[in-house]
């Protein structure tokens, strides 16, 4: 197999890159950023959660997401696989009928299902949803975990390096840059994200909880030792930059609403950045002016990305038998 140059250290090309390690490439990652976490990725929820997706993402996303836990199970340590519980504050209770009408792979809680599920929510619901073949994991320790098995399958991995700049006869070019490679590709949208990340002793939860708020839907995802990242925006905006004040109070004031302990929390971190989305919100995998590309996750990062990248390795390995006979 010719030598594989990937560009982009989010999600999707390292998914990619490993994919094709996996396959007996010689694979080089190459990466703008001069360390890992310079993307959209490092803000991700990591939510493993394709039925929940199902609520407002096409048939496609459900079958193809429902892989993803047990791959990333099978390379990554911490992958917390205890399902995922929507509630709905019990003003709001039919938010609760039509999330489960455009959704499956759930089943119907009450209250002392939902305490039993999240002692610390007890008393609080009065009826959710479980979806227990859902589940998360960290973005940041799953990346930095990635990175570790492409080094040990003899993978290079150059940061602050631009891609465009490879020099002559790279071999094969998988491009995975996100919004960054929207020159190349100009259907791209940018879909603008912004978390919170806070620290608290007061709420334990076990699995991530979906709030079906009537203003500002969100997710809180645990990550362990008090800490939890909290999540819901969707900006029709390409514009990077810090969280706004109304983001930030809309999320504070959510997640106050699942639980008042959370009025109490330390925030650790509020960031943005922007996520890259074709026109029908659908990932897609194709070659392109002799490059293949890996592109257009929209919010679905860590569910889709390792399907695209099996996809994309395949496209790229088949490429590469055929230029071995033709050489032949």
């Amino acid at each position: 197999m010719s030598d594989v140059a990937v560009i982009g250290a989010g999600v999707c090309g390292l998914c990619t890159a490993l994919a094709l390690a996996e396959r007996g490439a010689k694979v080089t990652l190459l990466e703008r950023s001069p360390a890992l976490g310079g993307n959209a990725s490092w803000l991700a929820g990591g939510m493993l959660a394709p039925f929940c997706e199902g609520e407002s993402a096409p048939a496609s996303v459900v079958a193809l997401g429902r892989r993803a836990l047990d791959w990333w199970a099978a390379r990554v340590p911490g992958v917390v696989r205890e399902g995922a519980l929507v509630v709905a504050p019990p003003r709001d209770a039919s938010e609760i009928e039509r999330f489960e009408g455009r959704t499956s792979g759930h089943e119907r809680v009450d209250e002392g299902g939902v305490a039993a599920l999240e002692p610390d929510l007890a008393g609080r619901f009065r009826k959710g949803l479980f979806f227990a073949a859902e589940g998360h994991l960290d973005p940041r320790a799953a990346m930095r975990a990635m990175v570790d098995a492409l080094k040990s399958r003899g993978a290079e991995i150059r940061f602050g390096t631009d891609g465009e700049a490879l020099g002559p006869d790279p071999g094969f070019v998988v491009d995975c840059r996100g919004f960054a490679a929207r020159a190349a590709l100009p259907e791209l949208r940018g879909v603008r994200g912004e978390m919170l990340r806070i620290r608290t002793q007061e709420v334990r939860l076990t699995r991530t909880v979906r709030f079906l708020h009537p203003r500002i839907p969100l997710y809180i995802v645990p990550r362990g030792g008090g800490e939890f990242m909290i999540g819901a925006t969707m900006i029709e905006s390409a514009e990077r930059g810090p969280v706004s004040v109304r983001s930030a109070l809309e999320l504070l004031g959510a997640a106050y609403a699942l639980h008042p302990a959370f009025g109490e929390a330390e925030i650790l971190e509020m960031s943005a950045d922007v996520r890259p989305a074709y026109p029908d919100n659908e990932p897609r995998v194709f070659e392109r002016d002799g490059r293949i590309f890996v592109n257009g996750m929209y919010r679905h990062g860590f569910l889709l990305s390792p399907v695209c990248a099996e996809r994309a390795a395949e496209m790229a390995m088949a490429r590469g038998s055929a230029r071995r006979l033709i050489e032949a």
